[in-house]
């Protein structure tokens, strides 16, 4: 193999190899990559199905059931504009009460989203930024479509 040949298959072994490797990079980084959806949007069906992503938004006040096993808890989550029911076993963060923000993971299963992780806001006055945007916006919905102002904290 004349020189020339040999410099040309080496460079186009490492495009392959770098093909290859960059194939692998993305591929895992499209199976961990996991998106944040309102309850309104999942309601809407944007919400992947079968994949596991995030909702989030407020715990409905009076929607907290905690079932005999002691680790099972129920909930709801709102933006104001739409609900979803929240399945949930294990152990809740201190800070997680009913009225206060919350951005749960996991899977949407017959129309109960069923979480692999809570995560609860961490003083009065913090909501996860995605949170806050998807309640302004389901309250600006809500203030167009009833014609009143809702005030909101």
């Amino acid at each position: 193999m004349k020189p020339r040949h040999r410099r040309i298959a080496l460079i186009v072994a490492g495009v392959a190899v770098l093909a290859l490797a960059a194939g692998l990079v993305l591929s895992a980084f499209q199976q961990n990559l996991v998106f944040f959806f309102t309850p309104s949007q999942v309601a809407a069906n944007e919400a992947p199905q079968g994949r596991a992503f995030r909702v989030g938004g407020m715990v409905e006040t009076g929607s907290v059931k905690r079932q005999p096993d002691g680790v099972t808890v129920n909930f709801v989550v709102t933006d104001t504009a739409k609900s979803i029911p929240v399945a949930y076993k294990g152990v809740l963060p201190d800070l997680f009460r009913e009225g206060k923000g919350v951005v749960t993971q996991g899977r949407l299963e017959n129309g109960v989203f069923v979480a692999s992780e809570v995560l609860a806001k961490h003083d009065e006055n913090y909501m996860p930024p995605e949170a806050a945007d998807a309640v302004k916006k389901a309250q600006a919905t809500n203030q167009k479509a009833t014609g009143t102002v809702i005030n909101a904290k």
